[in-house]
């Protein structure tokens, strides 16, 4: 028997091999995106799942009660986790954790290393297994050093690293390490890159902030005891806060901050470490939501809804061309039931080829799915139980629906009406006009989604920035030299020539640098009874020129005026808050107590990400400071050979340090790698649903014109043109879109509502983008409507006639 179904299912889909093509690519197409798709959710949803305590591990960060309303911050204090741990019950392990870039010497060698400063306990909140040596008491030592397996084939090859010596540059000064411990290769879906570790009192700022709470700047992560939560840590750390954050909640009360449900005004809160990949601060606030996977996995969803409806309508519209056949089988005695089988036998055919077709398509696709969507997801990912039986079940529900309703809607049809050859359709079609709608109601909302989005970035990529990014080299000071004298190598070498107009630094970079490091520094001061929270960079000279940076009022730091080590700039968001422009020439007590005098006020610039909205920001000058970061600003029209120039500069100034000088408008671009790839992601979700909805549309052409044969011919014989019967055919289809476009837009709508919320400068919804996109719909509907519906109304009405 199934020999036989088997049989006459391949005879069947050979006779009508134009549609099981049909069929089969669009399936095909929407398994293999859906693969893809899934592989890169679950590449980020797995991030840090290797680690052992992984339920119990946090994230610390304070959320402050200010005026302005509260605000979050994960850096802590240096005698924060020391207090936590002495005072606060129910920590298994805390540490802090501090990540920069740093030089590592070893003989000739010399390279450019990631370093983690953190504690001995850094090893009992995470798992990272060693090969050699114990980390955890490899740490208790502030001179052992801590290494990756790369690490220790790129500096002793074959060699054995334990008790092998390494030189680091910590504040310009060569200092030795003793390696006490190999690491295994941090994994790929690991939040944490690291090449070497060292003890936490190592950083260069330990000295200066050594016993203060007022300056911050590293994160620190704990291990909750088992059984305790995070509401009662919250609990427990209410006083503790009130005690060690004392002054800061004074200055909240005297400038008006209202305290939260609790009665805190500092508040110590707990973000679950699983959700760290997908952490985001916007606007003072904390968040992890895990959007991005859970639209890749929505999207994927919906593609194959669509090509399994696409599937439906397509197998019934071509099986009504067999209902003679059915009738003859009922006559002669077939039950529903093997009426039933033998069509699904024929789709299960279709599903199985799609399926493998869609594995190998997926296989062949992968290396430009990565490159475009910026991910490192591989198909091993996926060899887990929980994927596998999820893939199964729903394999087995997309085969039963898309293969089980045509074939039980087929089973039932009545025997004399099968075998008159005609079809006569119950309940207008209800089921297959709500699955048409749904269909373009997801196409439509991917588009409109599509257009916000890219207009969004288009916005983002050519706002104002309040600073020039063109012609601008941003070059990490990276070398072992001190960067004092680095900078004034590169301007003796680089200044005479004409391409180059100006040479600067900085101690923070703008953008994201090749060297993949960025940071910002703040502190608070207080100005007539107030509070002052500002940002802070340190430049050096030629900063604003460099940079095209505008002054509102006052001056720049100048050569000629030695005193400029004791003054500062401000932008104008600090100025408004100490009193507009008369605050140029006044005298701050700024870090350390010491006097600065205001001499310059600059026009608002984005130092941060263009998610985030303009904050207070001072600027200092002190050649005694390290800088990381120099500038040059070129005139060539040839940018690659400005660069090339540049190169060689650098490689005379630093002839052992890695150039990863880039221009400043790619440092720029590379922030916005996220919104690139949503809008990328969406697009390609666009063309991909509308596609499959207009095979679908088509098929369901074929059926309405199956029905309809009689009334094209009488229609014809009368007089009618091909156009008003392509607009007769054409026009319920047209309605059903309109519909679509209806339902669509209020959801999209408000989706984009929710989502530009997340940016503090964005664009304006228009309801243009939701109408071009349900016009961009109908006409892409028209077109594939017309490719069928001209074709019936230009065939030979004495032929349909005939057969009726």
């Amino acid at each position: 028997m199934i020999r036989n179904y088997l049989k006459i299912a391949f005879r069947n889909l050979w006779k009508h091999r134009m549609f099981t093509v049909l069929n089969t690519v669009g399936l095909s197409i929407a398994f293999a995106i859906a693969i893809l798709l899934s592989m890169t959710a679950i590449f980020h949803l797995n991030f840090d799942s290797f680690h052992n305590n992984l339920d119990r591990t946090y994230l610390l960060y304070r959320t402050e009660q200010t005026p302005k309303g509260p605000e979050s911050s994960i850096s802590n204090p240096e005698p924060l986790t020391p207090a936590l741990k002495e005072e606060i019950p129910g920590i298994a392990s805390i540490t802090r954790h501090l990540q920069s870039g740093i030089i590592g010497i070893f003989g000739e060698k010399e390279i450019n290393l990631d370093i983690l400063y953190t504690d001995p306990d850094f090893f009992s909140v995470f798992s990272f297994p060693s090969i050699a040596g114990d980390a955890r008491q490899a740490l208790q030592s502030g001179q052992n050093i801590i290494i990756t397996q790369k690490i220790a084939k790129i500096m002793f090859g074959d060699d054995t690293a334990i008790g092998k010596n390494i030189m680091l540059m910590l504040n310009g000064v060569e200092t030795p390490f003793t390696v006490a411990t190999v690491l295994e290769d941090i994994p790929r879906q690991s939040s944490f890159h690291f090449d070497i570790i060292v003890n936490f009192v190592n950083n260069p700022a330990y000295s200066r902030q050594k016993g203060q709470w007022d300056y911050r700047n590293h994160e620190v992560f704990l291990t909750l005891q088992e059984g305790v939560s995070v509401e009662t840590f919250q609990k427990n750390t209410r006083a503790f806060s009130n005690r060690y954050f004392e002054d800061d909640i004074k200055k909240d009360k005297r400038d008006g901050a209202q305290a939260d449900a609790n009665g805190q005004y500092i508040q110590l809160n707990l973000f679950p470490f699983k959700d760290w990949h997908f952490i985001r601060q916007i606007n003072g606030r904390i968040t992890g939501g895990k959007t991005f996977p859970f639209l890749i996995i929505g999207i994927s969803l919906l593609i194959l809804f669509i090509a399994c409806v696409n599937f439906i309508n397509m197998s019934v519209g071509i099986n009504i061309k067999r209902l003679r056949e059915i009738g003859v089988r009922k006559t002669l005695g077939a039950a529903k039931k093997q009426l039933f089988f033998q069509f699904w036998c024929e789709s299960i055919i279709v599903f199985a080829i799609s399926i493998v077709t869609g594995i190998l398509l997926s296989k062949a696709l992968l290396p430009g799915f990565k490159t475009l969507f910026r991910t490192g997801a591989v198909f091993s990912d996926m060899n887990t139980p929980v994927f596998l039986w999820g893939t199964f079940i729903v394999l087995l529900i997309v085969t039963l629906l898309g293969g089980g309703y045509p074939a039980f809607r087929l089973s039932k049809l009545n025997t004399v009406q099968t075998l008159k050859g005609t079809l006569k359709v119950q309940g207008k079609n209800r089921l297959r006009n709500l699955l048409v709608v749904v269909q373009f109601s997801i196409a439509i909302l991917l588009i409109s989604c599509t257009i916000t989005l890219y207009s969004q970035l288009q916005y983002m990529q050519g706002k104002d920035l309040g600073f020039n990014k063109e012609q601008v080299i941003s070059l990490p000071l990276n070398g072992k030299k001190d960067s004092q004298l680095v900078l004034d190598l590169l301007r003796n070498e680089l200044l005479p020539i004409p391409e180059v107009q100006s040479i600067t630094a900085a101690d923070n970079n703008l953008g994201l640098g090749r060297d993949g490091s960025r940071s910002t520094s703040a502190f608070d001061f207080d100005y007539k009874g107030k509070g002052v929270n500002t940002n802070m960079l340190v430049v050096d000279y030629d900063y604003l020129k460099t940079l095209g940076i505008s002054l509102v009022a006052g001056r720049s730091f100048d050569r000629n005026f030695s005193r400029d080590s004791l003054s500062v700039i401000i932008n104008e968001s600090l100025a408004k808050e100490l009193g507009g422009q008369n605050i140029l020439n006044t005298p701050l007590s700024l870090l350390d107590s010491k006097q600065h005098t205001v001499i310059g006020i600059i026009k608002d610039f984005h130092f941060r990400d263009l998610d985030q909205a303009i904050e207070p920001i001072t600027l200092f000058f002190n050649r005694d400071k390290q800088l990381d970061y120099a500038y040059i600003k070129v005139n060539s029209a040839n940018l690659a050979q400005s660069l090339s120039v540049v190169k060689e500069a650098w490689k005379k100034a630093e002839p052992n340090a890695e150039f990863l000088g880039s221009y400043l408008d790619e440092n720029i671009n590379r922030t916005l790698d996220r919104e690139k790839t949503m809008t990328t992601l969406i697009t390609c979700g666009s063309i991909i649903a509308i596609l499959l909805s207009c095979m679908g549309i088509f098929a369901i052409s074929l059926l309405t014109i199956a029905q309809r044969t009689k009334e094209v011919g009488i229609r014809k014989v009368v007089g009618a043109s091909i156009s008003s019967i392509t607009i007769l055919l054409s026009k319920d289809f047209i309605r059903l879109v309109i519909v679509a476009f209806l339902i669509a837009a209020p959801i999209a709508w408000w989706l984009m509502y929710k989502w530009l919320q997340n940016y503090s400068y964005r664009i304006n919804l228009s309801i243009w983008f939701f109408v071009v996109a349900g016009v961009i719909t109908v006409l892409i509907a028209f077109a594939t409507l017309s490719i069928r519906t001209i074709r019936a109304a230009m065939a030979n009405p004495v032929k349909s006639l005939k057969t009726e």
